[in-house]
């Protein structure tokens, strides 16, 4: 979030878990804010959960904040807590005012104020807007899994049966609630540029879905595999969620049970149907966190807190459940992802939210059992990678032999304009029918090529028109002399030959036609 800055810094006070034991030992406030100004805001909330950073937007410095309630009952006032709202909202220079958020419904939140609990009074805290959002408490969510889960577990019921029990358990109304409250955050910003406290009645449960939520709306980073392993160890882990009492790990009470991060965890697969190509993982993923909170395999959801681990030595005595993913990390991507998608502004209308199956249905032996749309896109996605390989190897062999077949064809013409510069030198065209200068020519341009001997013009006039000198023979001195035998001739002119002269020697005719 490009943190520590001007504006925001870790403060040490929480280093020994003593200002809050639920927190964690770094909290990032604004550097405005004195040491005592922190003790005093945090012995006026709930658990001494104090207002401290939990996300950051560097465009525009605009800031969620999170916190448990006040104590303020019906006139109680804080003037450290009101110093508190009061330098986060300065540390957010383009906004004149911050908004308040509280989660809970309005009468449960003014009930609480009968318990000297309550929420902010706005004539008290200077340049706030207080909002109701209306997410139920712990209680109502488990009562709604748990009808949601008889829904899932009937066997072949009727579609009137279906939709009336799905109705009956509120599950969606649930998971519209927290998704309209993330929505209106994220949009406040993103979009207004102004900075949100949020809050519930202790911080942990329902501020910690709500903050996440906005968290993936408005940075495309907890999109990512590494972004969400990320948010859940910062908003949910470190931030003392209370993974041992929700999910009933340890004997206890069965009423603090409660399907808090399970509604986060569907929050996102709703937001995944809505923008399959913004999230780099899966539906798989989401499953297989789901599965690892009840598992208790790994140590990450185990204990209620942060000081809890560490007085059990829980991090060198278990292994942690992001390494095991990272490794498998190729099979929690999504196929369809485009990264840098900016703000998410998803539909809440009531149409838009559907019955997570794969999640409640996954066991049932009646549902048949196929291969989902993803596995296929992954298959088509590997498969595709291998023939660009294959491709990529293939265009390598033809570049080096495009370079072998250019350097032969290289070497080939040298040696043929070699060949043509011996034989295309210049001759005069003028003396072209003089057949003395036409061999002269060759044989002073090419001595090394023609071992031809000065002859009489009228042996090379019979060399030139292809009148082949006969055999040698020691008897024979006009033959040695190369003069030709033109004893047979009719006429004594000497004149070129005739067409009809130009014979093969060995040819039958003789007399007048050889004349």
């Amino acid at each position: 979030m490009g943190l520590p800055n001007k504006l925001w810094h870790v403060t040490p006070i929480n280093r020994e878990y003593r200002v809050c034991d639920t927190y964690p030992s770094d909290l990032f406030v604004p550097k405005s804010v004195t040491l005592p100004v922190i003790v005093g805001s945090s012995k006026f909330r709930s658990r001494g959960r104090f207002p401290t950073l939990s996300y950051y937007c560097k465009e525009n410095h605009a800031t969620i904040c999170r916190s448990s309630q006040p104590l303020s009952g019906f006139s109680a006032r804080c003037l450290e807590d009101e110093q508190m709202l009061q330098a986060i909202m300065k540390s957010n220079p383009g906004s004149r005012f911050m908004y308040v958020v509280d989660t809970r419904p309005k009468l449960n939140a003014m009930a609480n104020r009968a318990a000297g609990k309550g929420y902010e009074n706005e004539d008290n805290y200077c340049n706030i807007k207080f909002q109701f959002i209306g997410i139920e408490n712990i209680h109502v969510m488990r009562n709604s899994q748990q009808k949601l889960k008889e829904v899932s577990a009937l066997r072949s019921p009727t579609m009137g049966e279906f939709l009336l029990g799905l109705e009956n358990s509120d599950w969606l109304r649930h998971i519209k609630s927290i998704m309209e409250a993330g929505t209106f955050i994220s949009k406040a910003v993103a979009e207004e540029g102004v900075s949100v406290l949020v809050h519930c009645s202790d911080g942990w449960d329902r501020t910690a879905q709500v903050c996440s939520v906005a968290s993936v709306l408005l940075d495309p980073y907890y999109r990512t595999i590494k972004g969400l392993m990320v948010l859940i160890e910062k908003d949910w882990v470190s931030f003392g969620h209370k993974f041992s009492h929700r999910y009933g790990h340890l004997d206890g009470e069965a009423k603090e049970v409660s399907p808090v991060i399970d509604q986060f965890l569907e929050c996102i697969w709703q937001l995944m149907d809505q923008f399959p190509c913004s999230f780099e993982y899966n539906e798989k993923f989401l499953i297989s966190i789901h599965n690892h909170v009840h598992s208790c395999h790994y140590g990450n959801f185990v204990c209620n807190s942060q000081k809890e681990r560490k007085d059990l030595c829980v991090k060198g005595k278990t292994h942690s459940i992001w390494p095991h993913f990272w490794e498998n990390k190729m099979d929690f991507m999504n196929p369809l992802f485009k990264p840098d998608q900016g703000l998410l502004r998803p539909s809440t209308a009531p149409f838009c939210f559907k019955y997570w199956k794969r999640l409640y249905n996954r066991f049932d032996r009646e549902l048949h059992p196929r291969q989902s749309e993803l596995d296929c896109l992954m298959i088509v996605k590997e498969e595709t990678q291998q023939l660009e390989e294959e491709l990529a190897l293939f265009e390598q062999k033809l570049a080096v032999l495009d370079k072998e077949r250019a350097k032969t064809l290289y070497m080939q013409k040298g040696v043929l304009d070699s060949k043509q510069t011996l034989w295309s030198l210049p001759l005069d065209a003028s003396l072209a029918n003089t057949p003395q200068d036409y061999i002269g020519d060759f044989i002073g341009a090419a001595p090394n090529v023609f071992t031809l001997q000065q002859r009489e013009p009228e042996s090379a006039e019979l060399q030139l028109f292809g009148d082949k000198p006969k055999c040698s023979d020691a008897d024979n001195s006009d033959q040695e002399s190369g003069v030709a035998d033109f004893s047979s001739h009719s006429s004594g002119e000497e004149s070129l030959p005739s067409e009809d002269s130009v014979k093969d020697p060995d040819s039958d005719e003789t007399g007048p036609n050889r004349a």
